[in-house]
Formats: structure tokens, sequence, C-alpha cells
């Protein structure tokens, strides 16, 4: 089983994140931070990654390192899951529609930490709720925090929607299912899918 935990402490946030890559969806998650516990918990729903998150942080200062904090575990607990990813389809992509929004994410796990987002409409509202205002820049982020530990490289397009929560649920709803294909064992694979013999 490809399981691993990941904890970080710092004077801002106390994270732990444990995942279980070969799971069924299940997920734990309390960040602080409403929205975002959201948006996580789809990911693992979605990935079929079992997934806790457990994040202590300076909310009364403002959400921006428990969110940023959030991403980077995640992405280092996958990673630390994966290893060197031997045997792994490593390539993955997904379209999800979520009622008027349409999002496209295409990655590869590739040892190259790159987040593009080619955004075609762009709503720039907050959503509020739960005394937080949770932003685009939030959400954008977070999905780069991810990114840049799990040393993903990650495209995503989004074709349509007006509406910020459609198009984050979209967003994280594709990427999770991207990611489940990308880690999936290849049956004609047993060595590292590189070339190079290293990702």
């Amino acid at each position: 089983m490809r399981r691993a935990t990941v904890k970080r402490t710092s004077r801002e946030t106390t994270i732990t994140v444990t995942v279980n890559l070969d799971g069924s969806g299940k997920t734990a998650v309390r960040t602080g931070i409403p929205f975002l516990d959201h948006m996580v918990t789809l990911f693992g729903t979605h990935g079929l990654i079992d997934l806790s998150v457990r994040a202590v942080g300076d909310l009364d200062v403002d959400l921006h390192h428990t969110n940023e904090d959030v991403g980077l575990v995640m992405g280092q607990a996958v990673t630390k899951a994966l290893g060197d990813g031997r045997g792994i389809q490593r390539f993955g992509w997904a379209y999800v529609p979520m009622e008027e929004a349409l999002v496209r994410v295409v990655l590869d796990y590739s040892g190259r930490p790159k987040l593009i987002v080619r955004d075609q409409r762009a709503p720039r509202n907050a959503l509020r709720g739960s005394g937080t205002a949770y932003q685009w820049e939030d959400f954008e982020h977070w999905l780069e925090s991810f990114v840049r530990s799990a040393k993903f490289t990650v495209h995503i397009d989004i074709f349509s929607g007006r509406d910020f929560h459609h198009t984050c649920e979209a967003i994280v709803k594709a990427f999770g299912r991207a990611i489940r294909q990308a880690i999936q064992r290849d049956a004609g694979r047993r060595g590292i899918p590189s070339s190079k013999g290293l990702l």
C-alpha cells in the first residue's frame, strides 16, 4: 500500500497529512477554513485517495499561511507515498463539468513543478461564509503550493463558469481524477516511466 504521513510545524501552522493512494476516497479534513475543507474533501473523493488533513494555523491573522501550508504538506505526502514513481502511468487528464462550469486538467508526474492556468472567464469574486472570504487568489495559491511540493506539471483550462464555487469544484474534481489516472499502476511497466530512468 502506498501510504505516507507528513507533519509540518512552524510558528504559523501545525499540519498533519496522511494519504493512502490505493484507497477508496475516505476523507477526514479539518483546516479551519470551511471552503478549503470542502475542496480537499472533493480531491480525495474523486481521486480515490484516503486522506486525513488536520491543520491549526494563525487564522486570527488571515487564512494565507494555513491555506499555503496545507497545499505544501498535501503535495509532500503524495510524493512521499509515490516514491520514485516506479510502475505508474505518470500522465493523467480529466474533463469535469459542474453545472455551467467546464474544466480540463492535464498533468505529468514529472519531477518538474509547474502550474499553468488558462482562464477564459476568471471570476474574481470572493466566496464569503463562516466569517472568512476565500478568493480566487487563495484557491490558486493552494493549488500552486500543492503542485510545487508534489513536483507535478499541471495544466488547467477553464472553458466556462460564472459561479466561483462551481468553477473551483470542477477544477478540484478534475485534478483528483487526473491524479488518480496518473498514479495508477501500468500493467505493462515495471520500471520508472521515463527514458532517463528517473522522474
